[in-house]
């Protein structure tokens, strides 16, 4: 294995690591910014930011997927690995849940740009879609399992 190759990799799937991280909470600060405001235009303007945060996680999961899996092939470890297909399997598991939990917030913010764009005051749909609470659960599951993925990578329990 050459060492530079190595040491790419790994610098890039911890950067895609810290990005997905970072993606994650700068969306679900966003988020929860936006189910506290009262004003369409600021709903707007949070669920904005969220979605900014949202493709930072986009890119930092296929950045920490794409070189994670070079690692495995470069390293030592296989692909029998279970912290490797631990890892695996909750990071598709992230995808699904938060695709499908981030829609809710999509919808909330395309429709807090149109009210906004009106001048009028939430309705009580944009109220509900704020307050999905299967979109809500999904997300925090999605984070904690996340939190779950950075513990499996740091420590690598049965490597």
């Amino acid at each position: 294995m050459s060492s530079g190759l190595y040491d790419l990799a790994l610098f890039l799937h911890l950067f895609g690591a810290f990005s997905l991280v970072s993606g994650t909470v700068v969306a679900g600060v966003g988020f929860e910014i936006a189910r506290r405001r009262r004003s369409c235009a600021e709903i707007a303007l949070a669920l904005s930011v969220s979605r900014i945060g949202a493709l930072l996680l986009v890119a930092g999961a296929t950045l920490a997927a794409g070189f994670g899996l070079w690692l495995v092939a470069l390293g030592h470890w296989g692909w029998g690995a279970p912290w490797v297909d631990l890892a695996i399997a909750a990071l598709i598991v992230i995808a699904a849940v938060g695709g499908y939990a981030g829609q809710p917030a999509k919808r909330a913010r395309r429709l807090a740009v149109h009210l906004s764009g009106e001048g009028r005051e939430p309705t009580p749909q944009l109220i509900a879609l704020l307050n999905d609470r299967i979109a809500l659960a999904l997300n925090y599951a999605a984070a904690v399992i996340l939190v779950g993925i950075v513990v499996d990578m740091v420590f690598k329990p049965g490597a």
